[in-house]
């Protein structure tokens, strides 16, 4: 028999209990557990002001955040109105039922505003890394390196052709424009020195004018992982514009940075070719790292002329011999500040009968080394063995997370603008993801029961 729901008969009193309301067995719950901010309350000391009207408490509003990145909740309004309505995003913040939550303009004006100058994200991120090795997700043996586009917060239909604007005192005033400006002489700057943009945005100077990504032409970051190979867990995270040249530069910073601050020295490094270059492979064997990664190689020729290979060097007399037993020879002149030329003499080279085939429009042949060449050698090498065959296939983890983080997290397109931005959401996007696989590999999921045989 069913009855009908009676208005008006509320209880004037509840017997009621927030920590009752949210499940053992709920993702926040595992994340509070994981979630360790004891250095982050010391470091954000600065921030609590003892004096005048209180504001955002930082704790509070990295909690929000990270609520709002697992959920896929990017607006700040719908954020606050969620963690408002929801019992287990309350009880997560360490708000009571009476407890107010941070008006979503407030919200914003702390985000963008007090904690722009520290470090709080990065503390997070690496907080939640030190956990991971705490309980064995780390290995420390085997990296990858890989980067992903993401669009910028930055209208494709609204740019500048060339790099340079006359920028006004109003455009000067907000931040992505001011810290562009600020960095735009220094060793960090987000244009490459040799080659000037074709278009720049007014809104965000630093995002990159790229045909990658998922729009035939937009401006973007490129979000750059450095993954350890045992189970996938990020050790570190890096923003640039989306430039192969920074996306490679990247690299050294983030591989000094996870030695720094983990004592993490792996023995070999996985990418795809794209960091193949002398300059990053010289990095990598410098630090007796193993680079597992396909060399960027232009010097094979496919018209029918000897190439490179053709050639044998020898290292202990530094230089090359010919198909015909002919030297050539360098002056150590470094050309672009990468090259040496190795070159033959006419004298060889005029009555030689491969000429045709070796140097048919020059007067004799020469030959370009890149002064990593030995360890482009190296890495040629590594190419034929078994370790590196497992490092390609255990380097699709890395491809795995970017579609973690763009289907299941929502970051396709960017909501803060300039590089300290999309830092930060590159930094509490890895940190989420962290920290679900740390959930998952304490917590795993029930296996589902299987119905038993019949006969």
């Amino acid at each position: 028999m069913m009855g009908r729901l009676e208005a008006g008969q509320e209880r004037l009193f509840y017997h009621f209990r927030l920590e009752d309301q949210v499940p053992a067995t709920h993702m926040l719950r595992k994340v509070d557990a994981l979630l360790d901010l004891d250095r982050v309350r010391k470091q954000l000391e600065p921030f609590y002001s003892e004096t005048g009207r209180p504001s955002v408490d930082p704790e509070l509003m990295i909690r929000m955040l990270l609520i709002g990145y697992c959920y896929s909740i990017r607006s700040e309004r719908r954020l606050c109105d969620e963690v408002r309505f929801n019992l287990a995003y309350r009880w997560f913040c360490g708000l009571g039922l009476e407890a107010a939550v941070p008006h979503h303009s407030t919200f914003s004006v702390n985000r963008h505003g007090r904690f722009r100058e520290s470090t709080a994200f990065r503390l997070v991120f690496e907080s939640v890394v030190a956990t991971c090795m705490k309980v064995g997700l780390v290995g420390g043996e085997g990296f990858a390196v890989d980067a992903s586009v993401v669009e910028a917060d930055a209208s494709r239909y609204q740019r500048v052709a060339g790099g340079e604007i006359d920028w006004s005192d109003e455009q000067k005033a907000q931040r992505p424009v001011r810290e562009y400006l600020a960095v735009l002489e220094s060793e960090n700057s987000p244009v490459n020195p040799g080659q000037a943009p074709k278009a720049m945005s007014p809104s965000d100077p630093a995002a990159a004018w790229t045909t990658r990504g998922r729009h035939k032409v937009q401006f973007a970051y490129s979000v750059n992982h450095l993954v350890d190979l045992l189970d996938g867990v990020i050790v570190d995270v890096e923003a640039t514009p989306t430039r192969i040249s920074m996306e490679v530069d990247v690299v050294e910073t983030m591989l000094d940075r996870v030695a720094a601050r983990f004592d993490l020295k792996p023995e070999r490094i996985s990418a795809d070719i794209a960091y193949g270059t002398g300059d990053l492979l010289g990095a990598i064997v410098a630090r007796n790292i193993a680079p597992h990664i396909p060399v960027w190689d232009k010097g094979k020729r496919d018209n029918g002329t000897l190439s490179r290979e053709d050639f044998r060097f020898e290292p202990e007399r530094d230089l090359y011999l010919c198909p015909r037993g002919n030297v050539l020879k360098t002056t150590g002149k470094v050309h672009d500040g990468r090259t040496l030329l190795y070159r033959a003499s006419k004298h060889d080279c005029d009555p030689c009968p491969l000429k045709l085939r070796c140097c048919p429009k020059e007067p004799a042949r020469k030959i370009p080394r890149d002064v990593n060449e030995a360890a482009r050698d190296l890495a040629r090498g590594l190419t034929q063995t078994e370790g590196y065959r497992v490092s390609a296939r255990q380097r699709k983890m890395i491809e795995t997370g970017f579609a973690d983080m763009k289907r299941n997290l929502g970051l396709t397109r960017l909501r803060l603008r300039g590089l300290t931005g999309a830092n930060d959401e590159f930094l509490l996007a890895a940190t989420v993801q962290n920290l679900r696989r740390l959930a998952k590999a304490i917590w795993p999921s029930p296996k589902p029961a299987t119905s038993p045989t019949t006969a």
